[in-house]
């Protein structure tokens, strides 16, 4: 979830990036026969760009607080204890990152044109958001949960993983799959937990899944 929604970004930074450019240069654009200052449907386009990103990446922020908030519900769940500290610790390190580069492209974006306002507001929104998560989410937050009906990994992002539908259980390289019917899979990191835990994971999924419907593969690498 979290590379689709970064390319999708990823994809709307292109068009702002060179639509600043053009704008705050104000270079010639020949097939319009007019220059970046003269656009006539610059703002126009600038506010497209940043409602379009500022809806994915509010999306992805509701979900991850959502999650946040489920998983930290601790009566809910059969099992439900903190993430290792080196996924808290990879966490901190992305999240810095991807909040550094919204910072920065936000800031220099508006420093070439103050067209591109509204971008600069949704982009720095989120980068603020992004570390206000990791801050509140490090203080023992960031959780894995295990219900009768799902397992819930909280970090990074939110992954749900549900026990309707589920085939297959399995281990590769430091990745836990798990397969459904018409070729599903979710997956999650195996740093994600504590060594202590491991076995205390996989003994509640085996009692929870029906193990006539669902085959699990390589479980000897969980410990």
């Amino acid at each position: 979830m979290n590379s689709f929604v970064n390319a999708i970004l990823l994809a709307l930074t292109f068009p702002l990036i060179m639509l600043t450019i053009i704008v705050g240069f104000d270079l010639p654009v020949e097939i319009l026969k007019t220059s970046g200052k003269n656009l006539s449907f610059a703002d126009e386009i600038f506010w497209l760009l940043a409602t379009l990103m500022g809806l994915i990446a509010f999306r992805r922020s509701l979900k991850r607080w959502m999650g946040m908030k489920i998983v930290n519900t601790t009566e809910r769940f059969i099992i439900n204890f903190e993430v290792s500290t080196a996924r808290k610790n990879r966490v901190v390190v992305y999240n810095l990152i991807e909040s550094c580069i919204m910072l920065s492209l936000g800031l220099s974006i508006y420093n070439l044109t103050t067209h591109a306002l509204v971008p600069t507001i949704v982009l720095l929104s989120f980068s603020f958001d992004n570390v206000l998560f990791l801050m509140i989410g490090y203080k023992k937050r960031f959780r894995i949960g295990l219900s009768s009906k799902a397992l819930i990994v909280c970090d990074r992002e939110v992954t749900v993983i549900y026990f309707e539908g589920l085939r297959k259980i399995s281990i590769e390289q430091q990745t836990i799959y798990f397969d459904y019917i018409k070729d599903l899979q979710l997956s999650f990191p195996t740093n994600c937990l504590r060594e202590e835990d491991k076995e205390l994971i996989f003994n509640g999924l085996n009692d929870i899944v029906d193990k006539d419907k669902v085959m699990f593969s390589k479980i000897g690498e969980w410990s």
